[in-house]
């Protein structure tokens, strides 16, 4: 998670049904067998890494195989994963390059102001002076904030900083941003 200061701060997350809700969140990708008892280095994608604990049921490629997570320990930026029935390198060498899931309705909850990508993506977006900007498609991730990358009708594609200058409102249940516009943050075509 980036938190962009007290009332916005989206937070990654993957997977989807189709219907605007993820079923799955991706939570990591697994690497390669470690040492000899099983391991494998998974790259962290979640935000929440410590809900990873052994006894989790986790998913491979959007549920359709199920494990358990038996042990896990830190590996640098990463995660060193032993999984029950892998305890072999040449076993657990069978799930790399996999993604790894959770059911969505066992994520955490947010504080206040904070919103997962997944629950931005397709609102619209509002200026504060009421003019329609277009709909978010995706979220940058920088290192000062995150950005939302706004899809109008024509014309390019328009970013906007999820810092509270620029963020004026979320409404989950309108499906609307309301931000306010800085002179030369839209670019119009002549």
């Amino acid at each position: 998670m980036s938190p962009v200061g007290p009332s916005f701060s989206p937070v990654k997350a993957a997977g989807s049904s189709g219907s605007g809700e993820p079923v799955f969140l991706a939570v990591g990708k697994l690497r390669r067998p470690h040492g000899v008892r099983g391991e494998i280095l998974m790259e962290v994608y979640t935000d929440f890494p410590e809900r990873l604990q052994p006894g989790t049921v986790v998913f491979l490629e959007g549920g359709i195989a199920q494990l358990t997570l038996a042990k896990r320990r830190s590996h640098h930026q990463g995660l060193l994963l032993t999984f029950q029935g892998y305890s072999t390198p040449e076993t657990v060498g069978q799930l790399r390059n996999q993604l790894l899931y959770v059911k969505a309705d066992d994520r955490p909850p947010l504080g206040d102001g904070e919103y997962y990508h997944h629950q931005l993506l397709g609102l619209e977006v509002i200026s504060d002076a009421g003019e329609t900007i277009g709909v978010v498609v995706d979220l940058l991730e920088t290192g000062a904030s995150d950005v939302l990358v706004v899809r109008p009708e024509t014309g390019p594609e328009v970013l906007i900083p999820t810092v509270d200058a620029f963020m004026q409102n979320i409404d989950l249940a309108a499906r609307r941003i309301s931000v306010h516009l800085i002179p030369g943050l839209l670019t119009r075509e002549p």
